[in-house]
């Protein structure tokens, strides 16, 4: 599991006709006003109409997010215009189910199996768990 860092998510409205690929890499630099060698990793959420945009560095990511308005807008081929919102991403905290845990885990097991990925607040007992 890889955290997201440098990353903003453009969230594009779910009503809107569908965008292709190319139009929505043409939008990244022309509208964002990027360069080709700021950006890391562009990825597409197609159902959701997200995209995510990973930066080379926190501080460019930084300046795209402060500029005035932190909605863009986008204008398909029919001259439609829908705004986009864009903000940043990370992974927060996180609630994760074990399901089918044998009781008889002890949770320094978990903590040192779950760690490898975050870091582990808290484990809390559940269907008959005994925390250890």
């Amino acid at each position: 599991m890889n955290e997201r860092h440098n990353t903003l998510v453009c969230a594009f409205y779910l009503q809107s006709l569908l965008i292709t690929a190319y139009d929505i890499n043409e939008w990244i630099y022309d509208n964002l006003s990027l360069q080709k060698n700021e950006v890391g990793m562009a990825q597409v959420d197609g159902l959701n109409r997200h995209v995510y945009i990973q930066f080379r560095e926190g501080k460019r990511m930084q300046e795209v997010l402060m500029k005035p308005n932190e909605h863009r807008e986008f204008r398909h081929k029919n001259d439609e215009i829908w705004k986009v919102r864009i903000e940043a991403v990370g992974l927060d905290t996180r609630r994760v189910r074990i399901a089918n845990l044998p009781t008889d885990v002890p949770d320094r097991v978990i903590r040192m199996g779950l760690g490898t990925y975050r870091e582990v607040k808290e484990v809390q007992a559940k269907n008959g768990h005994v925390p250890t």
